[in-house]
């Protein structure tokens, strides 16, 4: 009986191999979500504050007079 030869393992083409070592990029990219959220966290923050400073003067307290005003008009109510 004779033995089966052994099926060569295809090789991969040079063009699938990625052009860019993915340790390398990976350690230059450390940090960057942190510094997304970071951002993100801050501009956050900062809306809250003007948001805040407008509603709590007398700008907020007449918009918000005005808008439940219209509301209650709009549901006749008023």
């Amino acid at each position: 009986m004779p033995q089966p030869q052994p099926q060569p393992q295809p090789q991969p083409c040079r063009a699938a191999r990625p052009a860019v070592d993915p340790a390398r990029s990976e350690r230059n990219e450390r940090g960057v979500t942190t510094a997304e959220y970071a951002v993100a966290t801050a501009a956050g923050a900062g809306f809250a504050g003007l948001l805040y400073k407008m509603l709590s003067g007398g700008f907020g307290n007449e918009l918000l007079t005005t808008l439940f005003d219209h509301v209650l008009n709009l549901l006749g109510v008023r």
